[in-house]
């Protein structure tokens, strides 16, 4: 009967362990739309509408299709953080927005000028990450990824 009280004590320590390193190491979720422009007030509105429902840490936006000076039409609420790599003429481009609710502290933001892909090294809730953001086109065929990848800690 004593073992079994001990095992009980026991998962419930390993559980308010859990808990602890579940906030200390928080998740991200990054998902992508190909938006196929955003020249239009209603498209923008679905689209800022589908952001919120979604809740994602990472949006990122493809076929923008906005010139630089357009980055007030990317605003939505709850997602402060928005980047955007442009192309002179309105076309492709892509964008990330990073929501506000979690800890991500940008060290550096690296963009091609024909507005293909974005790449931002940084801080997420205290781990060094860099997030990539690339969209092709390759014989008609739209090809777009976004990763999270953290680099080897040095002993």
């Amino acid at each position: 009967m004593g073992s079994l009280k001990h095992t009980r004590k026991e998962t419930q320590e390993n559980k308010i362990m859990s808990d602890r390193l579940t906030a200390l190491s928080p998740h991200a979720s990054i998902i992508t739309l190909n938006v196929n422009g955003l020249n239009s007030p209603i498209k923008r509105h679905r689209v800022a509408k589908w952001i919120k429902e979604q809740d994602p840490t990472i949006c990122c936006l493809q076929e923008t299709h906005l010139s630089p000076k357009d980055k007030h039409r990317l605003r939505v609420k709850g997602w402060r953080t928005i980047l955007q790599a442009n192309s002179k003429e309105k076309k492709a481009d892509v964008a990330i927005l990073i929501s506000d609710q979690v800890d991500f502290k940008i060290r550096q933001v690296k963009r091609d000028k024909e507005g293909q892909y974005i790449r931002i090294k940084g801080t997420f809730h205290q781990e060094e990450i860099t997030h990539k953001y690339l969209h092709t086109q390759d014989r008609g065929t739209k090809v777009h990824k976004a990763t999270i990848n953290k680099p080897k800690r040095r002993h």
